[in-house]
């Protein structure tokens, strides 16, 4: 648990270390996408948090294979509880009662869920998960192709779900990977699951906090890398809780998940506020 929650804190300190950079570097003169692509990776701050973020992913690997995978994905669901602490100290912005209040909901329920979580399930699911997971990730990139014809609102929920989804599958796929021989790892449809899931979600996230609402799209990312990959690992993975303490998970997991959506305008880069503007009380 350790590792996961370590996992959320380096996702959620490199979105403002990223978001800091990235207005450094829109502020330093004009250009396209590739432009500001090259002045942000000059500062230090970005490099910081693509450094935060490989080492988040490190961890969560970690994770994954030593706790339960509902555990993981709450706990990488607090990340935006992180991301909102570091913004109201770095970026100035105001958080209002209500989200101060999110936050110590989501610490909450990691706590309840800590406590409750047993060890990792020892199971390796059906002959054709794999194979499914793999589907699912291809499913994701067509799911996002289709998403570019909906209204914006309904947009940005599909393709956040998707994106979702999309880590999800990698959730997973990290489980069922048996051997870490190059043998082992090229035939084996789980490494490729995860490639593909963890590409396809990383893109269609980008698309929905491009072209819709940032909260309606992180709304659709928590609860799709949640709750498919927490029933997953319960019902073919082998995850259990301790014994008598399967309620007090339940309680933990919900409690964490909703937080983490009351506070699902940080899944985009937080907007600094004006001097002298309060927040909402």
């Amino acid at each position: 648990m350790v590792c996961a929650l370590g996992a959320a804190v380096c996702f959620g300190t490199a979105t403002v270390l990223q978001a800091i950079a990235a207005r450094a570097a829109a502020a330093t003169g004009p250009g396209g996408d590739v432009a500001l692509l090259w002045r942000a990776l000059r500062q230090w701050r970005y490099l910081a948090g693509l450094g935060l973020d490989g080492l988040g992913f490190v961890l969560q690997v970690l994770a994954l294979r030593s706790v339960p995978i509902y555990a993981v994905g709450a706990a990488l669901a607090a990340s935006l509880a992180v991301t909102a602490v570091v913004a109201a100290r770095l970026l100035k912005v105001r958080l209002s009662r209500v989200e101060w209040a999110a936050v110590g909901v989501v610490c909450a329920g990691l706590a309840l869920l800590g406590l409750a979580s047993g060890a990792e399930g020892d199971e390796s699911g059906p002959g054709w998960l794999e194979w499914a997971l793999l589907g699912v990730a291809a499913g994701v990139l067509l799911l996002g192709a289709a998403a570019g014809r909906l209204p914006e609102r309904a947009r940005a929920l599909v393709l956040g779900l998707g994106s979702g989804l999309g880590f999800g599958v990698v959730e997973v796929a990290v489980r069922l990977i048996d051997g870490l021989t190059p043998v082992a790892l090229l035939t084996d449809p789980a490494v490729y699951a995860l490639l593909l899931g963890g590409g396809a979600g990383f893109l269609l996230l980008t698309s929905a906090l491009q072209r819709g609402s940032v909260t309606t799209a992180t709304a659709g990312l928590v609860l799709g890398e949640t709750v498919a990959p927490a029933l997953i690992g319960v019902v073919w993975l082998g995850d259990r809780t301790r014994p008598g303490l399967g309620w007090l998970a339940i309680v933990g997991f919900a409690v964490a998940v909703a937080g983490a959506l009351a506070l699902s305008r940080f899944g985009e880069a937080p907007v600094e506020e004006p001097a002298g503007v309060a927040g909402p009380r």
